[in-house]
């Protein structure tokens, strides 16, 4: 297999970011000289490492390949959530030195060109609440933001017991305009107070 060649197959089929086995099922007949290949591509600056057997293609072009896009293929299942989510929802005004995800698999940390990618273990029956989203030719899958505020709260609670929107610098008026019978919904995942929450808002 040619360079020229791969980029052909996952360019027709929009893998800007692949996987080894990505390309055997594109090409069944590839042997082990693939992961050689490989190495070569990426010494010449063809592709990019994102962890090891995950890689993008950084040429002929820029494919633009969003951040939250990336860590949806890092680590799956997963969602982008939390800070991220919610500075993504001006809920929260800044933006997060790493992309926040949550999983239902062990908690991990990667770290490559892109950024820190962090992600967040949760029990299995609380994994919903996300849609895709469009970024161009990419599909994000994001928490909405009610579900996102959930997963953060959770979290707040869960490391020290309490939460100060102030501090935080949450959005209250964002807030008071996201969904109730979600926020009830996704709240109950977790067995949060949502009158707690609304007290200190």
């Amino acid at each position: 297999m040619t360079f020229t060649e791969l980029y052909q197959v996952l360019e027709r089929n929009k893998f800007y970011v692949f996987s080894i086995e990505d390309i055997r099922s594109f090409n069944p007949g590839e042997n082990s000289n693939l992961r050689r290949l490989i190495l070569r591509w990426k010494n010449k600056g063809w592709i990019n490492t994102l962890k090891r057997g995950l890689y993008e293609l950084t040429y002929p072009r820029d494919f633009n390949v969003p951040d939250m896009y990336i860590a949806n293929k890092l680590y799956a299942p997963s969602y982008v959530s939390l800070e991220t989510a919610l500075s993504y929802f001006s809920i929260i005004p800044e933006v997060s030195m790493a992309v926040a995800s949550i999983t239902t698999k062990p908690t991990r940390r990667f770290k490559n060109k892109h950024g820190l990618f962090t992600y967040r273990t949760i029990k299995p029956e609380a994994f919903t609440g996300y849609y895709v989203e469009k970024h161009g030719s990419f599909d994000i899958l994001i928490a909405e933001p009610e579900k996102a505020l959930m997963d953060y709260w959770y979290f707040k609670m869960y490391r020290n017991n309490q939460f100060n929107p102030t501090a935080e610098r949450i959005d209250t008026e964002r807030i008071s305009k996201l969904n109730r019978h979600k926020l009830r919904k996704y709240a109950a995942l977790y067995n949060i107070d949502l009158k707690k929450l609304y007290a200190n808002l």
